[in-house]
């Protein structure tokens, strides 16, 4: 009779070879959103309807709202649109923003992160993918709304570098936002809900601000909600940076919010996802 002695130590590393790592590098994570985020452009080049909202919106805003108001509230439309022009292009990313919750929505009912899970990615990638393609989406927004008011006869003094800082912090508003309503639709059960809850956060961010009107204009009580309006700070750091390419304590004050926003949705929206697949 004989024995099989067994080196333990062999054992330990065949264990260990066949074990599946639980944890994504850093590397490869951003090479999955990046991934993702490719999926996500060609399904936009794809079913072009899904850029309705950042170009035929932009357009129909910026008209309507130049020549309805124009005359009403700065006596011309060419004294008006310096207010109006900063404030459009907040509130068309603002809209757009709506959008990727919907789509992650959709996503969810269709099963398509069901197959996700069953891949060794990063929990965050699913969600940062879309995420990262939609900046081109906000870049569209802003840049359809200041070449409609260039049309229109607005000419920025803050100059191309003031035109660029703008698009970006309107880029930068339209991605930190969008956090909000991706966490809304994992907590949503179908894409209609997401949409009608998410207006109800969009329509008092964007319209109880000083996109359309000055602020001294509107009754006291009205004054002070507008004041404390994240939406407020974006739309009067916009417009410092395009008509006088100045960086104000607005700005700062814009970006503070946008990263507080992030900070508090990201987890939010990671969590949630990951409970609900």
């Amino acid at each position: 009779m004989s024995a099989t002695v067994v080196n333990p130590s062999r054992a330990t590393s065949e264990r260990a070879a066949h074990t599946v790592k639980s944890s994504v590098s850093i590397r490869d994570a951003f090479t999955q959103v990046t991934t993702l985020a490719w999926r996500a452009l060609i399904k936009m080049r794809r079913n072009p309807e899904q850029l309705v909202d950042v170009t035929a919106m932009p357009v129909l805003f910026t008209v309507m709202f130049g020549f309805m108001f124009g005359g009403a509230i700065s006596g011309s439309q060419a004294s008006y649109l310096p207010i109006l022009i900063p404030g459009i292009v907040a509130m068309t990313t603002i809209t757009a923003s709506v959008a990727a919750g919907v789509q992650l929505r959709e996503d969810m009912d269709k099963g398509v992160f069901d197959r996700f899970r069953s891949l060794p990615i990063a929990r965050i990638a699913p969600l940062a993918g879309p995420m990262l393609a939609d900046l081109a989406r906000y870049a569209i927004a802003a840049s359809v709304t200041l070449t409609v008011g260039a049309l229109m006869g607005y000419r920025p003094g803050g100059g191309v570098l003031g035109v660029a800082a703008g698009i970006l912090l309107a880029v930068v508003t339209g991605w930190s936002l969008a956090w909000i309503f991706m966490w809304v639709g994992t907590i949503t059960k179908t894409a209609g809900a997401v949409q009608g809850l998410s207006m109800m956060i969009m329509f008092p961010l964007a319209f109880l601000s000083n996109a359309f009107v000055p602020v001294d204009t509107l009754p006291g009580w009205l004054q002070t909600v507008t004041r404390v309006n994240p939406v407020s700070q974006v739309v009067s750091a916009l417009r410092d940076l395009m008509n006088d390419g100045a960086v104000t304590a607005q700005v700062g004050w814009a970006l503070l919010g946008c990263a507080a926003i992030a900070a508090i949705f990201i987890p939010l929206a990671v969590r949630s996802y990951s409970k609900r697949v």
